[in-house]
């Protein structure tokens, strides 16, 4: 009997931490209190800061962007292909995909602009789970963290 109530307690525990690190959201869904974001659950306009893993990302430190951030997300999309093309193809694929919606967002051309383009795929593992989903965002060309949003900015 004891051992249920260290395991519901542990439980108990992981769920506070949980909702207590998730990010905050207004009314009208962005972002106004720093915390964790699925990476599945960012919306366009989201800012966020570099996650922990080069590799497969989960959920990145989501922020408001009045704060200091190094990425806001610019567009989320679902690629409309069969088959999954391989790494190099997919990076090739969300990177041109990510560059057509580039100047809609920003309000100025990506060669003009002092931002750079990033993009978050699919993996070969994540596409076998019906994942076919593509995060495009821009962050700051000479490493310098933003303020505020790049919606409309023409920087």
């Amino acid at each position: 009997m004891k051992n249920w109530a260290v395991y519901l307690a542990a439980i108990a525990g992981f769920a506070i931490y949980g909702a207590s690190t998730t990010a905050d959201r207004d009314e009208s869904g962005a972002i106004v209190g720093e915390g964790s974001v699925d990476a599945f659950s960012l919306r366009v306009g989201d800012c966020f800061n570099s996650a922990s893993s080069d590799t497969e990302v989960s959920s990145v430190p989501g922020v408001p962007c009045s704060d200091l951030h190094d990425y806001e997300t610019y567009a989320v999309f679902d690629v409309n292909i069969d088959e999954y093309p391989g790494d190099d193809a997919m990076l090739d694929l969300a990177f041109e995909s990510c560059m057509e919606r580039f100047t809609a967002y920003v309000g100025a051309d990506y060669q003009s602009s002092t931002l750079e383009v990033t993009s978050m795929y699919p993996s070969p593992e994540s596409w076998r789970q019906d994942d076919r989903e593509v995060l495009c965002a821009v962050y700051d060309m000479n490493g310098e963290q933003l303020v505020g949003s790049t919606k409309g900015s023409g920087i």
